[in-house]
């Protein structure tokens, strides 16, 4: 950290700033410019928390060397985190291909869409039992007996299972049925939901919020990182534009960012991102040559009987094409899509 002082700062309260920063148990470097002063404070940063240097007389300025997002970021972790989820791996190389309707309608259904995209090579297979709605007389989900079918269709086609959580009350609840929490845009920063699934030591999808920038992103990991644990994969999915012809403003950008700045895994959601079928083959695509460890992807039979957002579903044959077009493409970049270790019964 970089203290940087007023021109105008006096001696007594430069050396103010100097006993309270060695009381912490920090060192400084002390240099004086022809017009500034400026500390070099060396040692654990985060022993500064508790004390608002910009607000003593005299401080112009205080500069972070290291993010806020210790945990997360690559200077804590070097190397790409890789994370299991019940045996399929995302990161490192390893890509997701994460398929499955919007939400769980039925368990014949399910069984539909979970043959059909266990067919064509995804490795977790997606759907929501709670559904956080805009409106309240729309469909919001089938509840435990959702998560129970999600869970049979899931062991049937050996493939393991992600699915929303929206409440620090249903963490228990959705624990029993996933191998992987899903944190919806709109829970982004409900932090008292992150700490809780931090606590159980089970992978979770992390989604960037809709009007969310990459640094609160990584904030909201870091909140689950602080609490023990290290499985978190952010996702890209789109951010709130201006322009009614898509859905969201699909932030390919945010994908080598994040690869810049933090060793986590992330996906990226081309369905949320556009709400166009038709764009997001493109856009999945654009993600994993950008650098992404996965797509998640939803999948429909019969989109417009969907319960839940048929309207940006791929038909099953669809997502075959695409899971083919990214196989071809993790060839070309010297990746693999982990497979299931679960074989369908």
């Amino acid at each position: 950290m970089i203290i940087i002082f007023s021109p105008q700062a006096s001696e007594e309260q430069i050396q103010h700033v100097v006993e309270r920063v060695e009381g912490l148990g920090l060192r400084v470097h002390l240099s004086r410019g022809t017009y500034r002063t400026i500390i070099g404070v060396i040692g654990d940063e985060s022993l500064l928390q508790a004390a608002p240097l910009e607000a003593v007389p005299g401080v112009e300025r205080v500069v972070p060397v290291l993010p806020p997002y210790k945990l997360a970021s690559i200077e804590a972790h070097p190397e790409p985190s890789v994370v299991d989820v019940a045996g399929v791996k995302i990161g490192g190389g390893h890509l997701a291909l994460i398929a499955g309707p919007c939400a769980v309608e039925s368990y014949e259904r399910m069984d539909r869409i979970g043959a059909a995209v266990r067919a064509a090579g995804a490795n977790l297979l997606r759907g929501g039992a709670f559904k956080p709605r805009t409106s309240p007389y729309s469909f919001q989900g089938l509840g435990e007996e959702g998560l129970k079918i999600l869970r049979e269709v899931g062991r049937k086609y050996g493939l393991p299972v992600v699915t929303e959580v929206m409440d620090p009350r249903q963490v228990e609840l959705v624990d029993r049925y996933t191998d992987m929490f899903q944190i919806g845009a709109r829970n982004m920063q409900n932090f008292n939901l992150l700490t809780e699934v931090g606590q159980t030591r089970k992978a979770v999808l992390l989604k960037r919020g809709m009007s969310a920038t990459v640094k609160d992103l990584l904030l909201s990991a870091e909140y689950i990182l602080s609490e023990g644990n290290p499985s978190v994969v952010l996702c890209e999915r789109g951010v709130r534009g201006f322009d009614p012809a898509v859905r969201n403003l699909f932030d390919v950008a945010a994908v080598p960012l994040c690869k810049s700045l933090s060793h986590l895994p992330i996906v990226v959601d081309p369905s949320h991102a556009t709400g166009r079928p038709q764009l997001i083959p493109a856009c999945a695509l654009a993600g994993v040559a950008a650098g992404a460890d996965g797509v998640h992807v939803e999948v429909h039979d019969c989109p417009e009987q969907a319960l839940s957002d048929g309207d940006q579903a791929l038909l099953p044959q669809q997502f075959a094409e695409l899971a083919s077009q990214i196989r071809r493409l993790a060839e070309l970049l010297g990746k693999q899509i982990s497979q299931p270790l679960g074989a369908p019964a």
